[in-house]
């Protein structure tokens, strides 16, 4: 019992590490990346589409990268611990419906806090947008190319599949999506922190179901990058008035 007990300890302890140390991990990388441009004259604190483009791309794409793939290397597992494949019909009738109760989830959520009046926090980017709506056009695609993949192969590939070892399915499930949700709140602004959190929280298990379910991390990173996308597609459209907001 107490092998048990250590043995998971270690696992969640691991899997924390491996969670926020990624995105410390990032963040020291788009920092380091500001500062080279800087001195190369590049202010990006005035130009915030290439802010958001080199947070992005430095950020997700090859921080998250390198960090999973790194413990990878480091512990001995290899890239063939992470499951990905090309997607077979199965996994695109997942993808279609994991976005369908993922994006479903979120109205439902989002009409419970309406009607009691409860306010969620805003992500930083969607500050950034609101002042230049360029931004959200660029976020759409590298929703689908870095922010799903990225996030997914460090918060489902590797977070994730630590955690199964230890705690099978569904408590790696739930446990991955509460570091993945608590990992947000460093990017979060305005009240209601603890409701983004928990909103993040409850809709996560979808990817981390799919996931698990069809053993390929692509449908996890296509449900996450369609429901991001769609979410910047339509800020984009209240920003700039074509929808009412």
């Amino acid at each position: 019992m107490t092998a048990l007990w250590n043995e998971r300890s270690r696992a969640v302890f691991v899997a924390a590490g491996l969670g926020f140390g990624g995105y410390a991990f990032a963040v020291v990388v788009v920092l380091f990346t500001a500062l080279v441009l800087s001195v190369g004259g590049i202010n990006l604190l005035s130009r915030p589409t290439l802010l958001v483009a080199v947070s992005i791309v430095m950020g997700q794409g090859v921080s998250f990268g390198l960090f999973a793939l790194a413990y990878l290397r480091y512990t001995g597992r290899g890239r063939s611990y992470v499951g990905v494949r090309f997607p077979t019909l199965s996994d695109l009738g997942w993808t279609v419906g994991g976005f369908v109760v993922f994006y479903g989830g979120l109205i439902v959520v989002s009409l419970v806090l309406t009607t009691f009046g409860i306010q969620s926090a805003q992500n930083e980017l969607a500050s950034i947008g609101e002042q230049d709506p360029r931004v959200f056009l660029l976020l759409i695609p590298l929703s689908f190319l870095l922010i799903g993949p990225g996030e997914e192969l460090l918060y489902r590939g590797v977070v994730q599949e630590r955690l199964r070892e230890s705690f099978g399915r569904w408590p790696a499930i739930a446990l991955a999506s509460l570091i993945f949700a608590f990992v947000h709140f460093f990017s979060l602004q305005g009240a209601g922190k603890i409701v983004y959190l928990a909103i993040l929280f409850v809709l996560s298990p979808v990817l981390g179901a799919a996931y698990e379910y069809t053993g390929n991390l692509v449908v996890s990173a296509l449900i996450h990058g369609a429901f991001n996308a769609l979410q910047f597609a339509l800020a984009y459209l209240m920003v700039t008035g074509q929808l009412p907001s």
